[in-house]
């Protein structure tokens, strides 16, 4: 069943947080995983939820994205995200029919 990470992010050091991005492709791919979304316009459906910025990543299976997101290779990565602005992120199963 896949698994996706879903990452609400407020940069607040650009040139960090293009440094990070620079790094996730690859890292994303080697674990599995592939973006579904990267930036791009955001409109609200329901409540006041505005974030500035959402980062979707899908993965095999949620072993996959665990593995990913507490890998050695990451942390590093993780660490330069983190550092470069605010963000809340969640893992959750997908749907498999």
């Amino acid at each position: 069943m896949p698994a996706y990470m879903i990452v609400e992010v407020e940069t607040t050091d650009e040139a960090l947080m293009v440094e990070y991005r620079k790094h996730t492709p690859g890292l994303v791919a080697k674990f599995g995983g592939k973006f579904i979304v990267r930036g791009g316009k955001t409109t609200c459906l329901e409540g006041d939820w505005t974030p500035p910025r959402v980062v979707m990543l899908e993965f095999p299976d949620m072993a996959s994205l665990e593995r990913f997101y507490h890998s050695p290779e990451y942390k590093p990565v993780l660490a330069m995200r983190l550092k470069a602005g605010k963000s809340r992120a969640i893992a959750v199963e997908g749907y498999s029919a």
